[in-house]
């Protein structure tokens, strides 16, 4: 077989690179609800990336203890309206320590953030390569590959992770083991998705074309496998994002997380549940800011995975009408649905 063969079989492959993007954005932009998503999300990453500089525009940073700010003899409740908002301190100031709020809480979007995007980029790693390597092993690889993802799969994330994460030295840096940690633990559901796509998509007749014209095994998962499994991954990547946001918040709260003085959402949450009487505004920013996170990858995610499948109907019917959908629909689409009309009467 020769090059000719594939090309041949271009119709059955996956869609390029540059229409395939079109088709996705077209999709996407139907829905308003992951447009809004998109743009929240977006701002976050954008506030924590810009964290010391909108820190230093504030004139603060996250670590430094203002005693003068808190009231010692009510136990360290923040001098002032709200919690001490001032010109100063944009949010107030952390009880009994004083330390400013908004600068722990941008910072903590930084670790919230980077520890779920790390330990999502661990399991999307893990996990394509052990399913497509049990997918295009023989039935040993295959079966030995299964059997440990069905054990990563059947294992208590939270309960290995405190186990894990209690035997580490505390030297060693706390974000970077948590998302080596929930990445490790928590890639078996993604290569449980990859073998099955990979088992579908290696009986395509362009990949059996590839494999008759002399392509090695890793050529073709290069070339033919993961541009096919793009969309399931994609799909499951962002909504595994949001999950591990939740799992780090969880870890923190718990005491075995990221450790102070480094701010994290969980952390702050862990510190305020003593305050929400005395101090309410120090327990509600930052699980308001995880409520708005989660919420929003979560859409964004939603979108993302009507988009890459269209077959498949969204959860969330906001700005999913049936004009949108008609018009991100492609050329062909209508001109299938005039000769069906027509054979019809």
């Amino acid at each position: 077989m020769s090059e000719a063969l594939l090309a041949a079989q271009a119709p059955e492959a996956p869609a390029s690179g540059a229409s395939g993007a079109l088709q996705f954005w077209r999709r996407l932009r139907t829905r308003r609800a992951a447009l809004v998503a998109a743009a929240v999300v977006a701002l976050l990453v954008l506030v924590a990336l810009a964290a010391p500089l909108l820190t230093a525009v504030e004139g603060q940073d996250p670590t430094t203890y203002h005693p003068s700010l808190v009231d010692s003899a009510r136990g360290g409740v923040p001098i002032g309206s709200f919690g001490g908002v001032s010109g100063d301190h944009w949010l107030g100031v952390e009880p009994q320590t004083g330390r400013d709020l908004f600068a722990r809480l941008v910072y903590g979007a930084r670790v919230s953030l980077g520890v779920a995007l790390a330990a999502t980029t661990v399991q999307v790693v893990l996990g394509v390569v052990v399913g497509v390597t049990a997918a295009l092993g023989n039935r040993w690889v295959d079966q030995l590959l299964s059997r440990v993802t069905d054990i990563i799969v059947a294992m208590p994330l939270i309960i290995m992770a405190l186990a894990l994460l209690a035997v580490v030295p505390a030297s060693f840096p706390r974000p970077v083991l948590v998302s080596l940690i929930i990445g490790f633990v928590a890639w078996g559901t993604i290569g449980k998705i990859s073998r099955a796509a990979t088992l579908s998509l290696k009986n395509l007749d362009y990949v059996a074309a590839a494999r008759l014209s002399g392509w090695s095994t890793w050529r073709i998962a290069r070339r033919e496998l993961l541009p096919g499994l793009a969309a399931p991954v994609i799909t499951y990547a962002a909504l595994m994002v949001p999950a591990n946001i939740s799992i780090e918040a969880s870890l923190s709260f718990l005491g075995v997380g990221v450790k102070p003085p480094t701010p994290s959402w969980g952390q702050m949450l862990t510190s305020a549940n003593i305050w929400y009487q005395a101090a309410p505004q120090y327990l509600l920013l930052p699980a308001g800011a995880l409520f708005v996170t989660v919420l929003a990858l979560t859409v964004l995610g939603d979108g993302i995975r009507t988009a890459l499948d269209p077959r498949s109907a969204s959860r969330l019917r906001v700005g999913t009408g049936r004009k949108q959908e008609a018009k991100a629909a492609t050329p062909a689409e209508p001109a299938k649905a005039a000769t069906a009309k027509e054979a019809r009467s």
